[in-house]
C-alpha cells in the first residue's frame, strides 16, 4: 500500500523561498515576452501531449470542441493559470491551486477578463480534500523541499484510475548548460536563481517516487527548444525538459 500525504501532514510541501521568488514576478505571468516567455512557448507542445494522452485514457475525441466535458482537473502550482485556462476551454472543470496568494490573484483576474470559470485557491495539495480525474504538476517538483512528500500529496488528490501529468527538468550536464547557464545567464529568459540544478529530477527518480505514491508511469517524452524557429517541439530525448503521464492504480 502506498503511503499518503497524511503521513507528511506535519510539514508543508511548499518552500517559502520558492513561493516568494515567483510571487515577486507574479505580474509578468501573462506577458508572453517577459520572464515567463519560455512557459508560454512550451505550452503548445505540452498541451498537444496532454490532450493526446488524456483523450486516449478517457476515451474522448480530442477533435471535439470540448472533449473533456464532465471531467475534473486540478493544476497544482498553477501560477498565473497558463495551463488552467486552455484546459477549461477544452471542457474540464478546473481547479487551480498555488501556495502564492499573489499568483492566485493574477490568475483570478485574468480568468475573469477572459470570461472563463476556474476555481482558484491559495493552497498546497495537502490542504484540500477534493479528488479529481486529472492532476497536473508542471515545473513544480524541482521547487519543493521534499519531492516524495509532494508526490504523495498529488496522488491523494487523484481519483482511482485518474491520470497524472507532470513535467520537470532532468539532472544532466546538458540541462545545466541549457536551463541554468543558457536560460538564466546568457539568454536571460528567467531571473538568475530561478532553478537549482541539484533539485532537478531524473525521469527514473520521478517514476520511482510516483510508483511509491501508487501511480504508474505510462508515457515519457521530451520537449526541446529550436533556436532557429524560436519554438519548442516534442522530442524523444529527455535530456533536458521532459513530460510524463501516469495512472493511479
Amino acid at each position: 500500500m502506498p503511503r499518503t500525504a497524511q503521513a507528511h501532514a506535519s510539514a508543508t510541501t511548499a518552500s517559502e523561498e520558492e513561493v516568494a521568488r515567483f510571487q515577486a514576478i507574479a505580474d509578468a505571468w501573462w506577458d508572453s515576452t517577459g520572464s515567463f516567455k519560455p512557459l508560454h512557448q512550451i505550452n503548445r507542445p505540452r498541451l498537444e501531449a496532454l490532450t493526446e494522452h488524456l483523450a486516449a485514457h478517457f476515451g474522448r475525441d480530442r477533435t471535439a470542441d470540448r472533449p473533456f466535458e464532465g471531467l475534473t482537473l486540478l493544476d497544482i502550482g498553477c501560477g498565473g493559470g497558463l495551463l488552467c485556462e486552455p484546459m477549461a476551454r477544452l471542457g474540464f472543470q478546473v481547479t487551480g491551486i498555488d501556495a502564492g496568494e499573489r499568483n492566485i490573484q493574477v490568475a483570478k483576474h485574468h480568468a475573469e477578463q477572459m470570461g472563463i470559470a476556474i476555481d482558484y485557491r491559495t493552497a498546497t495539495p495537502e490542504q484540500i480534500g477534493d479528488r479529481f480525474d486529472v492532476v497536473l504538476s508542471m515545473e513544480v517538483i524541482e521547487h519543493v523541499p521534499d519531492a516524495q512528500a509532494f508526490l504523495f500529496a498529488c496522488a491523494d488528490r487523484l481519483k482511482t484510475g485518474g491520470a497524472f501529468c507532470g513535467a520537470t527538468l532532468n539532472r544532466t550536464g546538458k540541462s545545466f548548460a541549457l536551463a541554468i547557464v543558457g536560460a538564466e545567464y546568457v539568454l536571460r529568459w528567467l531571473p538568475r536563481g530561478t532553478h537549482d540544478w541539484r533539485k532537478f529530477v531524473r525521469p527514473s527518480e520521478f517514476a520511482a517516487m510516483l510508483r511509491k505514491a501508487g501511480i504508474e508511469v505510462k508515457a515519457l517524452e521530451g520537449v526541446s527548444y529550436d533556436p532557429l524557429r524560436d519554438i519548442w517541439n516534442r522530442v524523444k530525448s529527455v535530456d533536458v525538459n521532459y513530460f510524463l503521464y501516469g495512472v493511479k492504480a
